[in-house]
C-alpha cells in the first residue's frame, strides 16, 4: 500500500480546487492536521508520514473554507528549497497569496520594509560571505589562521549570534555548553568582537543580524509589531526541532501570543545543533501551550517495511530527551528487500563495489536520479566521484550551488528568452518539436547529445544543462496531454516559474551528498558508506549528546531510502593498509554477527557480504592477475582473477546459459537479477568452470549462503545438464545479501 498521491508538481496549474476536495485522499491523522485550523496546533510527524503534503493542505482548506485570508497566512521553514516546494503545492491547491519563505527571507522584506521608519536612513549592506571579513577581523586580533580554519571560525560566530552570545560570554557559554571550541575561547572571542567591530566599520550585516535587527525592532516598537501581527494572522513553522533561540525570539515577536500558531517537527530529526539549533521548542511546545492540538504523523508512505524496521531499530537503543518522544513507524509499503550489510579491505574497494553495484541497479532499470551515495562528511565524496566517473556513470553533488543560481542554467535562461522573443530565430527554424530546439539553443554553448568523460566542473555543467532538455521534453507531453501547445515562450514561463519557486528539475545523474545535505530528500536506492567508528560517530563527537546526535544523522540516511538501503564500511583507509577500524557502534545488535544491550532487530537477519578480507579468516595478500600476475585493483577483475585485457577462458555457452538460468530464477522470485549473481561473477564461474561445491566456494560473490542455495543448481551448469527451475519466492536471506 502507498500513500495518497502529492498530485502534479508546482510547475502544473490545474483548476480551482474546493474545500472539501483539499481533504480527500488524505490519512485519518493527515486529515486532523488540516482540520485543526485554530492553535496552537503540534505535530509531531516522522520520516515519510508526509508532513508536507498534511500542513499545505491545512492552509490551503483553511484558505478556501474562508477561514483564513491567504494574505494573512505566513509559513516559514528553513531553505530555499523546502519553501519553493511548499509555495509550489499551496499554488497547485489554489492557495495563491499565502507567503511561505525561510526566516531570513520573511525577516529581510520586514527589516526592509521598517528599516526607514523606525531607525531612518538605508538598510546597511547585506554581507553575503562574511570568511573574508572573519579572516581580517583575526589578522587584527593577531592571529595567524590557516585558511581551513577560517571555516570553523566562521561558524563559530554564527553558533553564538543564533544562541544570544555575545563576545565577552562566548569563552563562558562554550565551557558551560561543553561545545569543543576550534581554537583557545579566549581567541574566538577577540575575532568575534573584532568582527562586530568591523561590520559598524563598514556599515553591513550578515544574515544573523538580520534576524536579530528585526526582532529587536518588533521588541522596541509596538506599533511596527502591531502592523505585522495585524498582517499575519495565520503562522506555519516547518522543522520546528530545528528552530534556534533566535529564531525562536524573532517568532515570539511576529505571534505576539494571539496569532494562531502551527509548529511541525520530528525530534528524532534534529540534527544541525552545533548550528544552534534545538529540539527543546517542540519538545516544550504542549508544556507552553497546554491548549494545544498534538497529532502524530507515524503512517510511512516512504520506505518499505524493511527499511522502517532498521529506522525503528536505530531508535530503540537511543538514549537522551529526544529519544523519549521518537516515534514508532508504520509502514505502508509492500514489503522490499532486507537492507544489505558490506564488509570492504580499504576505502577504494568500497567506491569501487559500491559503482558496480550502482551500474547493476542501472542495468535492471533503475533511473541514475533515483540512486544516492550518502557519506559523513563531505571529503569522502572524491573517491566515489572518480569510481563513478571510471565506470561513465553520470552523478550530481548536492549542497553545491542551487540549480537556478548556477552560471550555465542562468546563461542558458537568457538564450532561451531571446529565442523565445525572437519567434523565428533560424536557431529553432526547422526544429520538429520543443526539446530539440532547445537542444539547438544550448549546442551553441557546447551542449553535446552525449556526455563529456571523466568528471569535474565540464561533466556538472553537461548535466545542467542536460536537465534544462529532459525538462522541455517532460513540459511538451505534460501540455500536449492537455491539449494545450507547447512553444519555447511558453517554456521560459514554466522556467520562470520554478525559478521564482526554486523548484529545480531532476539531474539525471547518482545523487552524492553528505547526510546532512540529504536531509528532506528521498530516493529508491540509497548507499550510506563509511560507516566506520570516528566517521560516525565523528571523532570529536564527545558528549552523551552528541553521540546521539551522530545516531540521528544515520537515521536520517537510513530514513531517506524507499526501498534499496545498503550499508558498507571499510577495514582500512588504504589497500594493504592495517585492518583496524570497526563498523559504527550504531549498526550493533542490528548488524548480522553483533550485540548490542537494546534489543535485537531482525532487520539484518541475512548476514554481512564481505569483500576480499573477512572477518574470523586471516586476511589475504594481493589479489593477481593469474594470466600476466599483475597486482590487481579493479573490484570486478579481482573477481575475475585477470586483467580486463588479459586473454579470457570463458566458456561463452557456459556463461550465456549461466545468464538464462539467472533470468529465470529472478523471475521466479520476484528479485532483480543481480541479487542472484551479478555478471561479474557469472563471467568468474564460466572461466573457472567449478566442478565441485569446493571450487565453487572459492570464486569471490558465492559466498555461504548462495552455495546453498544456488550451488547445485550451479554445478549442474558446469557439467552442461539443466536444472529444474522450481517457482519459489525469493529468501529474505538472499536478498539481503547480494554479492558484490
Amino acid at each position: 500500500m502507498t500513500g495518497p498521491s502529492d498530485g502534479p508538481g508546482p510547475g502544473t496549474f490545474g483548476p480551482p480546487i474546493g474545500a472539501d476536495a483539499v481533504l480527500a485522499g488524505l490519512d485519518p491523522e493527515q486529515r486532523a492536521v488540516a482540520t485543526a485550523l485554530h492553535g496552537p496546533v503540534c505535530v509531531l510527524a516522522g520520516a515519510g508520514t508526509g508532513k508536507t503534503r498534511a500542513i499545505t493542505h491545512r492552509i490551503a482548506y483553511g484558505v478556501r473554507s474562508g477561514v483564513y485570508q491567504p494574505q494573512q497566512v505566513l509559513a516559514v521553514t528553513f531553505t530555499a528549497r523546502a519553501a519553493g516546494e511548499m509555495r509550489g503545492r499551496l499554488r497547485q491547491l489554489g492557495a495563491d497569496g499565502v507567503q511561505a519563505r525561510t526566516f531570513h527571507s520573511a525577516a529581510l522584506r520586514q527589516l526592509q520594509y521598517f528599516w526607514p521608519r523606525a531607525v531612518g536612513g538605508e538598510l546597511p549592506r547585506l554581507l553575503e560571505r562574511k570568511v573574508q571579513l572573519v579572516a581580517e577581523s583575526a589578522g587584527r586580533s593577531g592571529l595567524r589562521v590557516q585558511r581551513t580554519e577560517l571555516r570553523d571560525l566562521t561558524a563559530e560566530i554564527e553558533w553564538a549570534k543564533v544562541t544570544q552570545i555575545v563576545p565577552d560570554d562566548y569563552p563562558t557559554a562554550v565551557a558551560k555548553s561543553s561545545r569543543e571550541a576550534p581554537r583557545d575561547p579566549a581567541e574566538i572571542a577577540k575575532v568575534y568582537a573584532a568582527y562586530e567591530q568591523a561590520k559598524r566599520d563598514r556599515n553591513v550585516i550578515d544574515f544573523e543580524d538580520v534576524l536579530l535587527l528585526t526582532a529587536a525592532i518588533l521588541e522596541d516598537r509596538p506599533e511596527i509589531a502591531d502592523r505585522v501581527r495585524a498582517q499575519y494572522r495565520h503562522f506555519t513553522v516547518d522543522e520546528y526541532q530545528d528552530v534556534s533561540p533566535l529564531q525562536q525570539r524573532l517568532l515570539d515577536q511576529w505571534t505576539g501570543g494571539g496569532a494562531s500558531l502551527c509548529v511541525v517537527g520530528d525530534a528524532s530529526q534534529t540534527i544541525y545543533s552545533f548550528t544552534g539549533a534545538t529540539p527543546d521548542y517542540l519538545l516544550g511546545f504542549r508544556t507552553r501551550h497546554p491548549e494545544a492540538t498534538v497529532v502524530k504523523l507515524v503512517r510511512d508512505y516512504r520506505s518499505t517495511p524493511q527499511v522502517v524496521h532498521l529506522a525503528n531499530g536505530l531508535l530503540s537503543q537511543a538514549r537522551g530527551q529526544a529519544a523519549q518522544h521518537r516515534l514508532e513507524l508504520v509502514s505502508q509499503r509492500e514489503a522490499g528487500p532486507e537492507p544489505v550489510y558490506r564488509e570492504y579491505p580499504d576505502e577504494p574497494t568500497e567506491a569501487e563495489s559500491t559503482a558496480h553495484l550502482i551500474k547493476d541497479l542501472l542495468a535492471s532499470g533503475e533511473r541514475a536520479s533515483e540512486i544516492a551515495v550518502l557519506f559523513r562528511t563531505n571529503s569522502q565524496s572524491e573517491v566515489y566521484e572518480q569510481a563513478l566517473a571510471d565506470l561513465g556513470i553520470s552523478y550530481q553533488l548536492k549542497g553545491a550551488e542551487r540549480f537556478f543560481e548556477r552560471p550555465e542554467v542562468r546563461e542558458a535562461g537568457v538564450l532561451l528568452r531571446g529565442a523565445a522573443r525572437a519567434g523565428d530565430d533560424p536557431l529553432t527554424t526547422g526544429a520538429p518539436d520543443l526539446a530539440a530546439q532547445v537542444r539547438a539553443v544550448l549546442a551553441t554553448r557546447g551542449f553535446t547529445a552525449n556526455p563529456p568523460a571523466g568528471s569535474g566542473a565540464v561533466r556538472e555543467r553537461w548535466e545542467s544543462l542536460a536537465a534544462l532538455v529532459r525538462l522541455a521534453e517532460e513540459f511538451e507531453a505534460t501540455r500536449r496531454e492537455a491539449g494545450e501547445r507547447a512553444d519555447l515562450a511558453a517554456y521560459v514561463a514554466e522556467l520562470d516559474a520554478r525559478a521564482a519557486a526554486q523548484h529545480a528539475p531532476a539531474v539525471e545523474g547518482v545523487t552524492l551528498a553528505s547526510l546532512h545535505a540529504a536531509k528532506g530528500l528521498e530516493w529508491d536506492a540509497v548507499f550510506l558508506v563509511g560507516l566506520t567508528e570516528g566517521t560516525l560517530p565523528i571523532i570529536y563527537a564527545k558528549t552523551d549528546e552528541q553521540v546521539e546526535e551522530e545516531r540521528r544523522l544515520l537515521y536520517v540516511g537510513v530514513t531517506r531510502a524507499r526501498r534499496v538501503l545498503t550499508l558498507s564500511w571499510a577495514l582500512s583507509r588504504s589497500p594493504g593498509g592495517r585492518a583496524s577500524r570497526r563498523p559504527t557502534r550504531f549498526l550493533d545488535g542490528l548488524r548480522p554477527g553483533s550485540s548490542a544491550a537494546g534489543p535485537r532487530s531482525r532487520g539484518g537477519s541475512g548476514g554481512i557480504e564481505r569483500g576480499e578480507r573477512s572477518a574470523g579468516r586471516k586476511a589475504r595478500g594481493p589479489v593477481k592477475c593469474r594470466v600476466c600476475e599483475r597486482t590487481l585493483i579493479d573490484a570486478v577483475e579481482r573477481k575475475l582473477r585477470r586483467c580486463e585485457g588479459c586473454p579470457s577462458t570463458m566458456d561463452e555457452g557456459l556463461f550465456e546459459r549461466l545468464r538464462e538460468w539467472r533470468a529465470a530464477k529472478a523471475k521466479a522470485q520476484g528479485a532483480p537479477a543481480y541479487v542472484v549473481f551479478t555478471d561479474a561473477t557469472l563471467m568468474a564461474i564460466a572461466e573457472d568452470c567449478p566442478g565441485t561445491p569446493q571450487e565453487l566456494a572459492l570464486i569471490s560473490g558465492v559466498g555461504a549462503m548462495k552455495l546453498d542455495k544456488y550451488g547445485s543448481d550451479v554445478l549442474l551448469l558446469c557439467a552442461g545438464e539443466v536444472p529444474e527451475l522450481v517457482d519459489e519466492p525469493v529468501e529474505q536471506s538472499v536478498l539481503n545479501s547480494p554479492e558484490k
